[in-house]
């Protein structure tokens, strides 16, 4: 039988995250992230089980009756030069789909996920007697394709190892290290992502006139794309249309037979949703007939996410459990229990706070302050007026090494704040505040 484990170190959890990041992986490729996870699983006495849905890792404890909770991490990157400068920076390249040799670089977070999810996992093998019930770890491909979810789910992933109670999820994102961020409710966007082909008539860039040029077509179709958000859609709601790519030709005195953008578009109405993807192809359409084209354009939709809608009775639960849950002063004595001191509450002797914005609307922004009697600005806002609560976290200012570079810090804080939530019953890292992410 498989020794019991101790939690994972902050400097164990930082030196994962290093290594994660300098070995970056595309979708579907991310053969050595899923066998270094599945490893450590197997060590701590979990039942692992591989390639589910590709590169997907599955890794189950059960621990007694109980709900079953199902903690996923997702682990590709991105096809991204890494510009960091850190010395455990990303020198990988790979081939894409496509077939394109290309850069990559954990631009996302997923380095920091699959950390924090292992040291949950340690911390909650080797805790068992805090909780019962059985623990489903799930390491997920392809997050940036949108399709390694749906992989895993088609490979048989709740036939397989059961239904879970409840899936709980994290990402990180813009807060100051050391903040859990906990949203009821409409949390993320919804995500299309399309591919659009515009047709033109190529020829010589000596005679413009007998061509049907698909690059002044595409500069026109891009311009007027803009519009959708700042002409047709309310202030009071919320779009994005971003163009993220455009190809044609590959000579400067040639002109191309077509021109291709790559286009995603987050919301959170589907109303809104409805309109602006109506709207794109109204627009594309159009143009193409403006310009003359030979034929209409391809529009091939290649990716869609639903948006996010946080339970919440769940996030409540979570909520409550943070606060109760005991933690470290300085020195490593238990206390139960926080002060409300809003962001101001961070100060204490030599250590970092853990802070947990609370799961209502506010966003963590520049922190409003008080005036005295005779107008100078004083202490921060207290409880009533920013509802944050700031929650001391014992040794975690370790985990804040700026000479190590910034990301080694975030992950090590963010690796324990997953492992302080695993102690709950119902351990959970949700969104902060509606996001577009």
């Amino acid at each position: 039988m498989a020794e019991r484990p101790l939690p994972m170190s902050d400097d164990e959890l930082a030196a994962l995250y290093r290594d994660l990041h300098a070995h970056p992986e595309l979708s579907f490729c991310e053969h050595r992230t899923a066998a270094i996870a599945a490893e450590r699983l197997a060590a701590w006495g979990y039942d692992v089980t591989t390639g589910v849905g590709g590169t997907g890792v599955v890794a189950v404890l059960d621990n007694g009756p109980g709900p079953t909770a199902l903690l996923r991490a997702d682990m590709d990157a991105l096809p991204v030069q890494e510009q960091t400068g850190l010395d455990y920076a990303s020198v990988v390249r790979a081939n894409d789909a496509a077939g394109n040799d290309v850069p990559v670089m954990h631009a996302c977070g997923h380095d920091v996920h699959v950390t924090c999810l292992l040291g949950a996992a340690a911390h909650l093998a080797a805790d068992r007697g805090r909780y019962a019930g059985k623990l489903m770890l799930v390491f997920q491909p392809a997050e940036e394709l949108g399709s390694g979810a749906q992989a895993m789910v088609d490979d048989g992933l709740y036939e397989r190892f059961g239904r879970p109670d409840v899936v709980l999820g994290q990402h990180v994102g813009p807060l100051p290290a050391g903040m859990i961020g906990m949203h009821q409710g409409l949390s993320y966007s919804a995500s299309d992502s399309m591919t659009v082909t515009l047709h033109g008539r190529g020829g010589h860039g000596s005679r413009p006139e007998a061509t049907v040029d698909p690059i002044v077509l595409a500069a026109a179709t891009v311009l007027r794309l803009q519009t959708i958000v700042s002409r047709e859609t309310s202030s009071t709601e919320s779009a994005v249309v971003t163009i993220g790519s455009l190809h044609a030709g590959a000579k400067e005195n040639v002109i191309p037979d077509e021109a291709v953008l790559r286009l995603n578009v987050r919301t959170f109405n589907p109303r809104v949703r409805q309109r602006t993807l109506a709207a794109i192809e109204r627009i594309v359409r159009a143009e193409s007939q403006a310009s003359g084209a030979p034929k209409p354009p391809d529009i091939d939709y290649t990716g869609s996410f639903p948006s996010l809608v946080n339970d919440e009775a769940g996030v409540a639960r979570v909520w409550g459990g943070v606060h109760a849950a005991p933690r470290r002063r300085a020195g490593g004595r238990q206390r139960t229990g926080h002060r409300q001191r809003g962001c101001g509450g961070a100060r204490h002797r030599g250590r970092r706070a853990v802070r947990v914005l609370g799961p209502g609307r506010q966003r963590p922004r520049a922190v409003r302050r008080r005036r005295d009697a005779q107008g100078r600005l004083g202490g921060r806002a207290g409880p009533a007026e920013q509802p944050l609560a700031a929650v001391r976290a014992g040794r975690v200012t370790d985990a804040v090494d700026r000479r190590r570079g910034a990301g080694d810090g975030r992950a090590r804080l963010a690796a324990r704040s997953v492992s302080s939530l695993a102690a709950l019953d119902i351990p959970r890292l949700v969104a902060w505040t509606p996001s577009r992410q």
